[in-house]
């Protein structure tokens, strides 16, 4: 489990640096050399601009637009991932059952374990890597998302709502932490293999808080308009987590994984 989350943490280090983040401060223009800013970025500040100009240079209504068309995009990836960690939950309790019953620590009994492990998981149709792959299909979306806010120097010169784009607020970060801890929460309440598992819960609940408040801080000394895409982004899961899992547990009532 430990080398799983140092993998993680290094693949997502990888895509971050790959994503250009060195170049945060410079502005983004059809000019700005490089695959990542023609590609990636300033389509994104592009299409962001010729949004907010059909609705008045509403460059806040066009950050909630653009977000919300984002997220549709990448809402199958979103499904894949939760429906293949759905999956692995349901499994758990047969894979602990072979776990008690090779937990010798001999060559043979270890291969052993390995073959009836792989075996359950063909049979149920469970790849312990599809819940990952969606998330590193995503990162550059996100990432690209984040650049094109930031480096658009457009944004910066317009209000909406109560806020300046370009400033900080201070109710934004309150809602980005609210709608953060609320999605987590809800992905939480699904995950029936933390109550077999102490350690798993405990993280979970770690998670549960820190995330939050770090996003929240985050987000008190990050442009506004930043923040917009995150309460959106955050609005937007929370409404998705919702509409998915509904369905998802009433299938579960009907019946789980036969042993």
């Amino acid at each position: 489990m430990r080398k799983k989350y140092v993998l993680l943490l290094a693949l997502v280090g990888l895509v971050v640096f790959l994503s250009g983040c060195t170049e945060i401060d410079q502005p983004i223009t059809s000019d700005s050399e490089g695959i990542w800013n023609q590609i990636f970025v300033y389509p994104l500040s592009w299409v962001i601009t010729k949004i907010a100009e059909i609705f008045n240079n509403s460059y806040g209504l066009s950050i909630i637009i653009v977000t919300i068309f984002v997220r549709l995009i990448i809402m199958p990836l979103n499904i894949k991932q939760i429906k293949s960690s759905r999956a692995m939950q349901e499994v758990q309790p047969l894979l602990k059952e072979v776990q008690q019953k090779y937990s010798s620590k001999d060559a043979n009994t270890q291969q052993k374990l390995q073959q009836e492990t792989m075996k359950i998981m063909q049979e149920h149709n469970v790849n312990p890597l599809a819940g990952c792959l969606p998330i590193f299909v995503q990162m550059p979306v996100f990432i690209a998302m984040y650049h094109s806010i930031v480096r658009t120097e457009e944004i910066a010169n317009y209000s909406f709502l109560w806020f300046e784009l370009g400033s900080p607020d201070y109710v934004l970060p309150i809602l980005t932490a609210g709608f953060t801890f609320l999605q987590q929460k809800l992905m939480m309440s699904t995950n029936t293999s933390m109550n077999s598992n102490p350690q798993m819960a405990m993280q979970m609940k770690m998670m549960l808080y820190m995330m939050p408040i770090m996003i929240g801080v985050m987000a008190f000394f990050f442009p506004a308009a930043l923040a917009l895409y995150w309460v959106t982004g955050n609005i937007f899961m929370v409404v998705q987590t919702l509409l998915i899992n509904k369905p998802m547990m009433s299938n579960k009532d009907n019946g789980g994984v036969k042993k």
